[in-house]
């Protein structure tokens, strides 16, 4: 049995290693996607107007809370644990917030 003593005293390097970094830079793509798709979903919530029949409120209010909620969860395996700066950076409404993690019926 071989024992290795820990990185500070062997003087090596705390970089992350190569299969650290790349599992790293996924993550980050991830949450940029995921972003991106929140950002364009809430867009669409918000120029939604009473004079267009062609798409329901509800629905864009569904779509937006599951694009946020997906992004929560990405953050949260990033280990970004606080949403507040995402709801104030993104502008999430209140009833879009009121319907994280719900079901559509």
């Amino acid at each position: 049995m071989s024992l290795r003593p820990p990185r500070s005293i062997s003087g090596q390097s705390s970089a992350l290693n190569p299969l650290e970094y790349e599992l790293a830079s996924v993550r980050a793509d991830a949450l940029g996607r995921q972003g991106r798709k929140a950002e364009a979903a809430l867009a669409k919530l918000a120029a939604w107007s009473p004079g267009n029949r062609r798409i329901d409120r509800q629905t864009l209010v569904d779509e937006a809370s599951e694009a946020v909620w997906a992004l929560f969860i990405q953050r949260e395996i990033c280990g970004l644990h606080n949403g507040k700066d995402v709801i104030k950076l993104y502008e999430i409404p209140g009833e879009v917030l009121a319907r994280l993690g719900a079901a559509r019926k």
